[in-house]
């Protein structure tokens, strides 16, 4: 193959199809994990996440869209279950009519707090434990590259 070939390589067409199903896989693991130790969904994980980690557990919510890489509505939506269950609660930004705030709850830290152990252990053991320090260094440089790459 010649880099003008759109066609992938053997070991490039390889390498793919073993990052698509691991885009897959992990995820289904992660969210059952969370599922099964704590009640919480992937997706609630990664709002609590960035909530419990902004300044004063609180962002606007299209921030929080934009930091999720998720749509406004799909948010929405999301926030709306979160709500139900006394995790996340929303306010009206005092300075901007039209905007609201997504403030983790107490009872969200709570969850967050109690679930980040085990999910932590099962990444840790699923990707990181067979990996040597030189493995990690290569892993942590791809992964970054093709992130810059993607948000270019």
């Amino acid at each position: 193959m010649t880099q003008d070939s759109p066609w992938l390589s053997g070991p490039q067409q390889e390498a793919w199809r073993h990052w698509i199903a691991l885009g897959t896989a992990l995820p289904a693991a992660l969210n059952r994990q969370l599922q099964e130790s704590s009640g919480l969904s992937l997706s609630d994980y990664d709002v609590l996440v960035a909530l419990s980690e902004a300044p004063e557990h609180r962002m606007r919510i299209g921030d929080l869209a934009g930091g999720l890489s998720w749509e406004r509505s799909r948010l929405s939506h999301h926030l709306r279950r979160m709500e139900g269950r006394d995790l996340v609660t929303r306010e009206e930004c005092e300075d901007d009519g039209r905007g609201a705030w997504a403030v983790v709850t107490p009872h969200g830290l709570e969850a967050i707090a109690d679930a980040a152990p085990g999910h932590a252990r099962l990444v840790r053991e699923t990707v990181f434990d067979d990996l040597s320090t030189d493995e990690l260094a290569v892993l942590t440089r791809v992964l970054d590259g093709v992130r810059r790459r993607v948000q270019s």
